[in-house]
């Protein structure tokens, strides 16, 4: 593969500071030399500039730092739509996750309809007013699908970049009783825990492939931390216990590259300040290198 690194130092769509450190720890966990030892061929674009607001300045308190956001995720966007017309896979490195609403933007622009797999203990399908904290990372999916403010709807200028028949969520445990009411609605696929430990990771994730790929242009999987269970994964904001194993995560992960349908990937929520000897960037580093080709034998 041609693989497009990018980093988005962002924690301003989060409550808790620290994540704009990711992609640091992430690069220093060794991603691109591993990549480049799969036999990729890695291009580091450096890091998006995340504009740095007053912290007591956040602005609508339903919407914190939504200005600032929106400067980072049209950069973002034209990045990974450039990347991808380019011929090269974007891997993005948060940052916080509303990161994704630029990366999954610039990659619709360029390849049309593309379908999502939102590995997260969370469904971020909240908008504004359903939102019991204005933390803007909890909206990015409900916006990706045309759910809440205009501004975040249409951030990129093009409006709903995702059709919500093609979004698939896994590792769900945490959802708000506003945003299950929305996805119901929108007919976003859901795979919760409880799922998993009835149907197994195995036929989870080849579900929710064949549900995501099924008439799009391309896979893109977004890749939340939080998704994995805390002991796993300790380096994140907002950790739920009872979440993916670390062979649960590999497994999805070898699943999606023997599809041969991944074009785009965001790996989010690292939070070196809260980690342990960097163990969530190097589980974050292996999850790409999975994700791209790597098999124990």
């Amino acid at each position: 593969m041609d693989i497009t690194i990018i980093g988005v130092p962002m924690d301003l769509g989060a409550d808790r500071r620290g994540v704009d450190m990711g992609p640091s720890a992430i690069r220093y966990a060794g991603l691109n030399e591993k990549l480049r030892a799969l036999g990729h061929t890695v291009r580091d674009q450096g890091t998006v500039a995340v504009p740095v607001p007053d912290p007591r300045e956040p602005g609508n308190h339903k919407l914190k730092y939504l200005d600032p956001i929106l400067v980072a995720t049209r950069d973002l966007a034209a990045r990974t739509e450039a990347a991808v017309r380019g011929g090269s896979l974007p891997l993005v490195l948060g940052g916080d996750h509303s990161i994704a609403l630029g990366s999954i933007a610039g990659v619709a622009h360029a390849r049309g309809e593309i379908g999502v797999i939102w590995f997260d203990a969370h469904a971020d399908f909240n908008t504004s007013d359903t939102s019991p904290s204005g933390n803007i990372h909890g909206m990015i999916l409900g916006a990706l699908n045309g759910y809440g403010d205009p501004a975040l709807v249409n951030a990129t200028g093009q409006g709903p970049e995702l059709q919500s028949r093609r979004v698939v969520i896994v590792g769900a445990r945490d959802l708000d009783v506003g945003e299950r009411m929305l996805l119901r609605e929108a007919g976003v696929h859901v795979f919760t825990m409880a799922d998993i430990d009835r149907l197994g990771m195995y036929d989870v994730t080849r579900q929710a492939i064949a549900l995501a790929t099924d008439g799009t242009n391309g896979l893109h999987v977004s890749f939340d931390l939080d998704g994995m269970d805390p002991s796993e994964a300790p380096g994140v904001g907002t950790p739920v216990p009872g979440g993916l194993t670390y062979r649960e995560a590999h497994l999805a992960m070898e699943l999606v590259a023997e599809s041969a349908k991944l074009i785009s990937m965001d790996l989010v929520e690292v939070n070196p300040i809260l980690d342990q000897q960097n163990k969530t960037g190097l589980l974050a580093t292996e999850l790409a290198l999975s994700a791209t080709g790597k098999h124990i034998y």
